[in-house]
């Protein structure tokens, strides 16, 4: 059976996407009448990327608050501990392993240069950030901002 448009659910992200490539394409055409909305776009953009700034500074406040009513839930308290430390123990374990090891290896193999020395020029309130926020969606625009900034990246790449 195949399905009718009607009778799919949710949003249809593919014609969203293309729609914005066309109108992008359509205001580069237009020249100067169109850089206006595209100033309009991109102040949009940087207001956009505040709020979600503001918000995920406020996240962990909400999600401690979750926990710690589900915790007060809790009958036994010490095999939620021993679960959970192992789980902590076994998540840390992992991604040093991965993020340690595994990756600037492949980085070497690729590159043939130190993976340990490339990433000095990057702030380390962005790893923080994402360290603690656990969202790249989140750690998007401070790392654009990092990269713009003290790598000296231009703005239509990063």
């Amino acid at each position: 059976q195949i399905p009718v448009g009607t009778e799919i659910e949710g949003m249809n992200i593919l014609g969203l996407v293309l729609f914005a490539l066309v109108l992008g394409v359509a205001l580069k055409k237009l020249g100067q009448e169109g850089e206006d909305l595209i100033r309009f776009f991109n102040s949009f953009n940087e207001a956009t990327m505040v709020l979600v700034s503001w918000i995920m500074w406020y996240v962990p406040i909400g999600i401690m608050f979750l926990v710690g009513s589900k915790i007060v839930e809790m009958e036994d308290i010490v095999l939620l501990v021993t679960s959970l430390g192992k789980y902590i123990f076994a998540s840390i374990l992992g991604h040093f392993i991965h993020g340690g090891i595994i990756l600037p290896l492949i980085y070497f193999a690729a590159t043939r240069q130190n993976p340990y020395l490339t990433d000095h020029s990057t702030h380390p309130d962005v790893f923080d950030f994402s360290l603690f926020s656990v969202s790249s969606s989140a750690t998007l625009p401070s790392m654009i901002k990092c990269i713009e900034e003290n790598n000296r990246v231009d703005k239509r790449i990063s």
